[in-house]
């Protein structure tokens, strides 16, 4: 049995885990990188999937990270079964058509800039989309729906167990079991590990014991703020913008923290913590759509009495959900207070870009982020404290107060992780750590380590790993110098200090063009100095 690490692998985002064992290919996730360009490029080097081979496809859940590039491998000619709780198949058939519209838009918004720069009948590279909306729309023919806790055979000598892993809704981890050449070798794949006792998921499940666990570690450096102090700092923000007549704009998933976000405010409205006067709106037409798809499988929530749809309006009197673009727009020139809730959760696509642009350099506005953000993101960036963030072409000065709110997160938080890591620990047992930055992997490995005296890998983007019941995992392919970003620091500062001096050279002869001309130079080395003076401030 070979596991090939095609992401998540010392990274957050790409989930996608391809298995090789009983003469048959198959993957554990097919997830979007998401981040800085260099994480991003990955999407397009599809080619190592190598599509058309691959028998079938495990879905842990519909989060785009682990969902995303489905369309992409589909386009390439995969024909096999995808498999997922019925909540996942609907939601990911929302979140995937939602990602192709972004994708076709990009390409086009990209095309078009091209084209500015090389005039209309100069030469221009085509620019296609990751993946396009008729590509995202087969995707959903190729679900094969699964219960919890019912095991099946994709495949003869694969036994797979879906159990409930309190992330998000439908989301799950898997339990396998792959028995060839006599000898059975059990696997447990965590998925993303939800947190116990959330607003509206269950808490997530224990799994049985297993040879190989590949467990998440999005937060194995930290733990989150227990639910009252949560709910106080979600009020604070909200108190500091309502006092100064402006704006709380909430970055959110449309999938999983915009419902529990709206729970929240119930709650908050419950014990006099939201301003009975204080407007709600919901702009995001994926987080609406998929809050219809809460209703219908509410059965799957910890909280079934609340309907997250058609009674919202009852439980929040001053809700609003906008559809069209047109009212998205309306809330930018609308005066404060108000709460808006907008994805996409890390600000690197979605409507939330518009509203940071209009409320970001407001030192009366509040940003509160509610989520894991991205390397390389804007919504990292702005935690990380950027001054200044690039929007549409622009340099948007951060001036709002800025909350993070850890306590909302879907994650396990670290003493959580190794606290179901211990109901399933067992001597031999071996764990691989994914789903995770190496400062939090590093971490979380010496506290396995240390509490369960197990054998802990955590694995590089690309690399190979051989597994067998009893053995500790070889490495048979280690991570490819490709899947790191190597940057010659020292040749880029050489050409740009080259061209600095040729600039300062062509310069003096820069007063005898005409005055217009002259203005137009210097507002273009004014933009180049702003640049350079927003990288200084990253630094």
């Amino acid at each position: 049995m070979k596991v090939h690490f095609l992401g998540a692998a010392q990274t957050v985002t790409g989930s996608c885990y391809l298995i090789e064992a009983c003469g048959i290919r198959f993957t554990v996730d097919c997830g979007m990188h998401q981040g800085n360009s260099e994480i991003e490029a990955r999407n397009f080097d599809t080619d190592i999937y190598q599509s058309g081979n691959i028998d079938f496809i495990l879905l842990t859940h519909a989060h785009i990270d682990h969902s995303g590039l489905l369309p992409r491998i589909v386009h390439e000619g995969f024909k096999g079964s995808i498999y997922c709780t019925p909540p996942t198949a609907a939601l990911a058939g929302l979140m995937l058509e939602d990602s192709a519209h972004i994708q076709e838009m990009e390409a086009e918004w990209r095309q078009k800039k091209q084209k500015r720069h090389t005039g209309q009948n100069g030469k221009s590279k085509e620019i296609v989309p990751l993946y396009t909306v008729e590509d995202a729309r087969k995707v959903p023919d190729q679900f094969r729906l699964v219960e919890y806790n019912k095991t099946f055979e994709p495949h003869p000598g694969i036994a797979v167990t879906y159990k409930d892993a309190g992330h998000i809704l439908g989301s799950a981890f898997l339990e396998l079991t792959v028995t060839e050449d006599g000898k059975t070798t059990r696997v447990v794949f965590s998925g993303d590990l939800g947190r116990p006792g959330t607003l509206l998921m269950h808490d997530p499940v224990v799994a049985s014991q297993a040879d190989y666990l590949f467990i998440e570690s999005t937060y194995g450096d930290r733990n989150h703020k227990n639910e009252e102090a949560t709910f106080d700092e979600l009020a604070e923000a909200i108190a500091y913008s309502y006092n100064n007549h402006d704006k709380v704009i909430i970055p959110a998933f449309a999938v999983g923290r915009t419902q529990e976000i709206l729970y929240c405010l119930y709650l908050l409205r419950q014990k006099g913590k939201l301003p009975d006067d204080m407007p709600i709106f919901v702009d995001s037409p994926l987080a609406i759509r998929a809050t219809e798809v809460f209703k219908e499988f509410k059965d799957y929530l910890d909280t079934p009495e609340i309907d997250l749809s058609g009674n919202m309006s009852a439980l929040l009197p001053n809700l609003k959900f906008t559809l069209s673009a047109l009212e998205s727009q309306a809330l930018n020139v609308m005066k404060g207070p108000a709460i808006i809730i907008s994805a996409s959760g890390m600000c690197n696509a979605g409507r939330i870009q518009h509203h940071l642009r209009h409320n970001a350099w407001r030192p009366t506005a509040s940003i509160v982020f509610v989520g894991y953000q991205g390397v390389g993101t804007p919504g990292r960036k702005i935690v990380d404290g950027a001054s200044s963030i690039r929007l549409f072409n622009e340099d948007v000065a951060i001036k709002a107060k800025v909350f993070t709110i850890g306590g909302f997160s879907a994650h396990a938080g670290q003493s959580q992780i190794l606290d179901w890591i211990r109901k399933m620990a067992h001597p031999g047992m071996q764990v691989v750590l994914v789903h995770g930055e190496e400062k939090a992997q590093q971490i979380l490995s010496g506290l396995i380590k240390d509490q369960f005296h197990l054998s802990v890998h955590a694995p590089g983007y690309l690399e190979e790993m051989a597994l067998a019941a009893g053995a500790t995992p070889e490495v048979v392919v280690t991570a490819q110098p490709k899947s790191y970003a190597h940057v010659d620091w020292e040749l880029l500062l050489e050409e740009t200090e080259g061209k600095l001096s040729k600039l300062r050279t062509r310069l003096e002869k820069a007063g005898e063009r005409p005055w217009d001309e002259q203005v137009d130079i210097r507002d273009r080395i004014l933009e180049l100095n702003k640049e350079l003076l927003s990288v200084l401030t990253q630094l």
